[in-house]
């Protein structure tokens, strides 16, 4: 009967919300209008509720889309300045298979050719994954920088003090879910040592879903993050979900990575950037999802496919 009773609230509350819904079609079809392609670019559907309301109704609908785009584009943040100019002690976190080691390589590159190699230092914490240490070694002797592997809180402050007359030193972390429980080992690590000022910007992959975004930053945030990381935006098919927790989270946007290639494959955050990529992905998966008028062609399509 409990069973029973909770089907019959869902299909209530399921027809109330369809109700509303097309009552809001009805008296706002311009707020209907972005809430939907609002949704389709990867924001929440409360998000997208929110961000529609602050179009009036009265704003003809060929320029309604534009200012909506200019209001999310003002509403990211970014981290103000030069991270590698203002150096220091940067760390990167995420789980693993994000791209901190690839990026800490970006950065450290662009650093050194814009300051000299010998101004800067590698340092990671990462001994739990194998052969981590030899691939950041690879591209600390190819841009000609020290590295160094620090086991334990005192072994990393140590380092950082020997390393303190550098310009800016890059730290890549272990790469762990953020369910494992050496994560919490590893957040220790950093939070206790006193040693240096150092500046934490968590690595947050484009590919992955908003709920997995959503609970890596919870995880993380442990530590106070100065910023964020987007990586992968060239592998992704939606930049929304990503946009969407930054925005929610109100987590400053520092780089944006789409490649491999070091150091070319970064770039400074930039809004109006981001925004435009979002859309831009958008309709190229309005273009490529095939339309059917009947579920016959679709039963045909799909035979021919199978076929």
């Amino acid at each position: 009967m409990r069973r029973e009773m909770a089907s019959i609230r869902s299909l209530l509350e399921h027809q109330l919300s369809g109700l509303m819904w097309q009552e809001v079609e009805r008296r706002e079809p311009l707020r209907a209008m972005l809430i939907k392609r609002l949704e389709k670019l990867g924001l929440s559907s409360e998000f997208a509720d929110q961000l529609a309301g602050y179009i009036p109704e009265s704003t003809p609908a060929n320029e309604a889309w534009t200012d909506l785009m200019d209001l999310l584009a003002d509403q990211v943040i970014t981290v103000r300045g030069n991270l590698l100019e203002a150096g220091g002690v940067i760390a990167l976190l995420g789980p693993t298979g994000v791209g901190k080691t690839t990026t800490i390589a970006k950065l450290a590159a662009q650093a050194a050719m814009e300051f000299g190699p010998e101004e800067i230092a590698l340092v990671t914490t990462d001994t739990y994954r194998i052969g981590a240490h030899e691939q950041l070694a690879t591209y600390g002797r190819i841009l000609g920088c020290p590295v160094r592997v620090a086991k334990d809180a005192d072994d990393l402050a140590d380092i950082l003090y020997q390393l303190r007359h550098r310009r800016l030193v890059l730290l890549d972390t272990a790469g762990m879910g953020q369910r494992d429980i050496r994560l919490s080992e590893q957040l220790d690590t950093l939070m206790q040592n006193s040693g240096a000022d150092i500046k934490s910007l968590l690595v947050m992959p484009a590919t992955a879903q908003r709920r997995v975004l959503q609970e890596t930053l919870e995880h993380f945030r442990r530590i106070p993050l100065s910023g964020c990381v987007l990586t992968k935006l060239d592998e992704s098919l939606s930049l929304g979900e990503v946009l969407c927790v930054t925005l929610e989270n109100a987590l400053p946007v520092a780089y944006l990575a789409d490649g491999q290639r070091v150091p070319e494959d970064i770039r400074p955050a930039s809004g109006k950037y981001l925004v435009r990529r979002a859309c831009e992905l958008m309709e190229t998966n309005e273009e490529q999802q095939p339309h059917f008028w009947s579920n016959d062609s679709l039963e045909s399509n799909a035979a021919d496919y199978y076929d």
